[in-house]
């Protein structure tokens, strides 16, 4: 006995086999994450170093040298890119794909800080942290009022909103774009200073001295213990404004009178928008292996509970939910599922003309690629858009194995075999072809799962699950499919009657009419080889002469704006440019939201007054008649006409990419920055006048101006001013002041005491 025979004879063993299938792949897709595209971990460890009033020379040379030197050395990294900017250094290391990131991320703390001590003394502490996906975040949160300003919302949504978001389930972080924590700002008057014979790091230490958080412990007797609370701290702005700089016989020097004093935010250099109003936006990162539509799920939930909860003139809404595009993108997938399937039953109708022959492969196709998923899951892979791709063309594949053998079964019951028999002896014939059959479209596939770097990343997911459907396919094909075909099909009649009969008339007509044409071809032979040679040169020329892509760009339903102003722009000013793409959003037809972050900096190095990142959504699918990419054409007409900005409009990448924009450069070379800018810009320049780029900008900036201190070390030394308090008196007074941060709830003020450099207003003023 054939082993195909033991499930012909033997249909009960042959249904639990293809139930166990069912039964599996439907476990498993219930399990089975549901994600964009297939997980390609491309982590970031960040190092980023503050040293107030730097300049970025000095940044290069003391912090991001030593410290780069040091991390270059930690395993797993792929490339690192670093950024001197004035008072700060970030430093990027990029990991291979894949790689652990936590276990890079010890090894960079431990080389950080062994580092440490070299690093100048006024610099702060590196902060470490690592950031896995790519650069923008799976869903951004809105919350803006025509009543509360920005740093009261910033601090409703440090103590109840972002905690909320962060505690669920599958969120890795919940970030506030555009925060303005509550500062108590001092603005120091030099006049008055100089007439009370003060100095800023006079009024340095006595802030230091007099605005204090004391531990004193507690007291015990015999009998009672007590805990020692001692306020020596500043609570609120009139105790600011009252704290004593100098006391002696004459006068009492107070804060209020060398400086003013009051209530504002810790940083006024990012400013957001969300349709033209002043906002605050929370981005909801979603942890690596986790499903993005489930996660985004949850959020959504608390969200409405947070919307419920929200004081009075407070507003929330969505600007942008990447899962909308997924959910999308997977329903269309499905449909084409469903569409692909019901064409093929259909075909397999119009050729055998019975609905019994046509139930064989309709159960046979869907068995197989819900069999396929439990592979999947063993796999740990994912539902997503390539493995869901890889489903749609296994129909083609998988219905091949169950129409083999349900054509052979039929031949040989037209042949006069009963539908036992001709099950037996037909599967038989083909249970090595079948197999091989399989085992062949396996070893075509499954190769693509091995590819290295980012493609074969994405494309394993696809390759494996398509050799899991067609592994599955033949295995219904040789158990399943002979049962059905010996229950089902009916015995042959000579006498074909209705559909059946019109369709052997039909395809016999047929068949004869494509047995003339063969003969007539081949008495033409030359001129068949001619054209079939014509054909491989051309099919040489258009692969070589083909445009070529990873990825067709899709409609995500959003398009992204970099926008950059002159690099003297304040962020008032900057924001003002801005309004300009409000406007235009409001006119173009199809667009739902516009949000503006004014100040971002695009290299992580703290914010940059004159740039922006901005971003349009548009209405769904279904509610619009033009594409993104023709929305995307018309608003780049539209921002070219804005003078005061240079402003790229580009879509998300069909496929992640460890980069932001389509086409990255990196320029090396051993001469310094200042030598290297005129042969970017040329770069730049060329990249322009390609007229094949819409926009370029490189990230060496060397055009913003400046005010260079000459010290006469002579009349300074006269004067017993050394260099290290000249250099301190400048960084307070120049440099913006003092801020104290502290958070505001119901109860009152706490306040943490830090002396931080202020902003640009003091400079200002």
């Amino acid at each position: 006995m054939k082993f195909t025979d033991i499930f012909i004879t033997r249909p009960v063993l042959a249904s639990v086999v293809s139930i166990m299938i069912l039964l599996l792949g439907m476990q498993a897709i219930r399990n089975l994450n549901v994600q964009q595209y297939p997980r390609a971990d491309n982590a970031t460890v960040t190092v980023v170093t503050a040293f107030p009033g730097a300049d970025a020379e000095l940044m290069k040379g003391f912090v991001t040298t030593p410290l780069e030197s040091q991390i270059a050395s930690a395993d797993g990294i792929d490339y690192i890119e670093s950024i001197s900017a004035p008072s700060i250094s970030v430093i990027n290391a990029r990991l291979a794909l894949n790689y652990d990131p936590y276990k890079a991320l010890s090894q960079i703390q431990a080389k950080v800080a062994k580092v440490r001590a070299e690093l100048p003394a006024d610099s702060e502490d590196p902060s470490i942290d690592v950031t896995i996906g790519g650069g923008f975040a799976a869903m951004y949160l809105s919350f803006y009022s025509d009543i509360l300003g920005n740093n009261q919302i910033t601090d409703y949504l440090t103590r109840v909103a972002q905690p909320r978001l962060s505690t669920v389930q599958g969120v890795q972080k919940a970030e506030i774009l555009g925060a303005r924590t509550f500062a108590m700002r001092i603005w120091l008057q030099p006049e008055r200073l100089a007439a009370y014979q003060l100095t800023p790091s006079d009024v340095a230490t006595a802030l230091r001295a007099n605005n204090f958080q004391a531990a004193v412990g507690k007291t015990k007797s015999n009998q009672v213990a007590l805990d020692l609370v001692a306020k020596t701290d500043v609570r609120d702005e009139e105790g600011f404004k009252n704290l004593i700089l100098r006391s002696d016989n004459t006068a009492t020097i107070r804060l209020r009178d060398v400086a003013d004093v009051e209530l504002g935010a810790e940083n006024y250099d990012v400013d957001v928008r969300f349709n033209g109003k002043a906002a605050t936006f929370v981005g909801i990162n979603v942890a690596p292996g986790q499903s993005t539509l489930e996660v985004i799920g949850r959020v959504r939930e608390e969200f409405a509970a947070i919307q419920r909860d929200l004081p009075e003139g407070l507003e929330a809404d969505v600007p942008f939910d990447s899962t909308k595009y997924i959910e999308d993108s997977i329903d269309e997938v499905v449909k084409t599922i469903l569409e692909a399937l019901l064409i093929v039953v259909v075909v397999i109708f119009l050729f055998l003309g019975s609905l019994r022959a046509v139930l064989v492969p309709a159960i046979a196709v869907p068995l197989s690629l819900v069999g396929g998923c439990f592979i999947m899951y063993l796999l740990g892979f994912s539902i997503n858009l390539l493995t869901l791709l890889a489903m749609v063309l296994a129909i083609g594949l998988v219905v091949d194995d169950a129409i083999i053998v349900l054509e052979n079964i039929h031949r040989r019951i037209e042949e006069g075999e009963t539908p036992f028999e001709a099950a037996i002896h037909g599967t038989r014939e083909l249970a090595a072809p079948v197999i091989a059959m399989t085992i062949t479209l396996i070893a075509v596939y499954a190769p693509i799962g091995f590819i290295g770097g980012i493609t074969g990343s994405l494309f394993s997911e696809f390759a494996f699950t398509l050799a899991a459907a067609v592994l599955i396919s033949g295995v219904v094909a040789l158990t399943l499919s002979p049962v059905m075909c010996a229950t089902l099909l009916k015995p042959h009649s000579d006498e074909q009657k209705g559909f059946a009969a019109w369709l052997d008339k039909f395809f016999g007509k047929l068949q004869n009419s494509y047995q003339r044409g063969v003969e007539k071809q081949l008495e033409g032979r030359v001129l068949t080889l001619l054209f079939g040679l014509i054909v491989l040169i051309a099919c040489g020329y258009l692969f070589t002469t083909a445009k070529s892509e990873l990825a067709p760009t899709e409609d995500q339903g959003i398009v992204f704006m970099r926008s950059e102003a002159e690099p003297f722009a304040t962020i008032e000013r900057t924001a003002k440019a801005t309004e300009q793409l409000t406007e235009i959003a409001q006119t173009v037809e199809g667009v739902d939201n516009i949000f503006l972050i004014n100040g971002i900096d695009f290299g992580g190095a703290g914010s940059s007054p004159n740039t922006a990142i901005s971003g349009m959504t548009f209405d769904a699918w279904s509610e619009r008649t033009k594409s993104a990419a023709q929305l995307k054409g018309e608003i780049e007409g539209r921002v070219a006409n804005i003078a005061e900005l240079q402003v790229g409009v580009f879509q998300p990448p069909a496929l992640p990419s460890p980069g932001t924009f389509p086409v990255e450069l990196v320029i090396t070379s051993t001469d310094s920055a200042a030598e290297m800018a005129p042969h970017v810009g040329k770069i730049v320049g060329a990249a322009f006048g390609s007229g094949q780029f819409q926009f370029a900008f490189s990230d060496l900036k060397i055009n913003k101006p400046g005010m260079r201190i000459e010290v006469d070390r002579e009349k300074a030394a006269d004067l017993g001013i050394s260099m290290q308090q000249l250099a301190a008196d400048m960084g307070i007074m120049l440099g913006g002041g003092f801020v104290n941060r502290f958070n505001l709830d119901a109860r009152g003020y706490k306040v943490i005491p830090q002396v931080l450099q202020g902003d640009r207003e003091t400079a200002e003023q």
